[in-house]
């Protein structure tokens, strides 16, 4: 891919009150001393759902072609992402190595065609630790979840 762009980051985490239940999520992205802050969630969810959603909103946000650090609390995304589980469920028709159906293809589809027009990588830091930009993430998908409209 091409290096017309400096290295993006983007931040972020999802929630969920209930398992399922509400749900939202809170993506923010960093380029330079820029920020653009994005929210959004589902009234019947789960919180990898939603985390993935996270994922999902900030690279939809980016062009394609641009290189991005995805940063998250969530060891779902960043295992099934940098081990290959993500993959290895789509070229298996969405099925896990046992064979039972992977959870969330859709939203996995959707991320993975967005990876693939990007240059992503994902780094995991620990959830409720005082990361400055994930504490802000948390703040923002747990308050979309809790105000969301019935």
């Amino acid at each position: 891919m091409s290096e017309k762009y400096g290295l993006i980051t983007a931040y972020t985490d999802g929630a969920c009150r209930g398992n399922p239940g509400r749900g939202g999520y809170g993506a923010i992205i960093v380029y330079g001393d820029n920020e653009k802050v994005i929210t959004g969630g589902a009234e019947n969810t789960t919180n990898n759902r939603m985390e993935i959603s996270g994922v999902i909103a900030a690279l939809s946000a980016l062009v394609p072609g641009c290189r991005v650090k995805i940063v998250t609390d969530s060891r779902y995304v960043v295992d099934s992402m940098t081990k290959g589980w993500a993959e290895s469920w789509r070229k298996n028709g969405w099925k896990k190595a046992d064979k039972k159906p992977a959870l969330n293809s859709d939203l996995w589809e959707t991320l993975l065609s967005l990876c693939a027009e990007r240059t992503v990588t994902f780094e995991w830091v620990e959830g409720h630790a005082g990361h400055p930009y994930n504490e802000r993430c948390d703040r923002l998908a747990t308050s979309y979840a809790d105000g969301f409209a019935h």
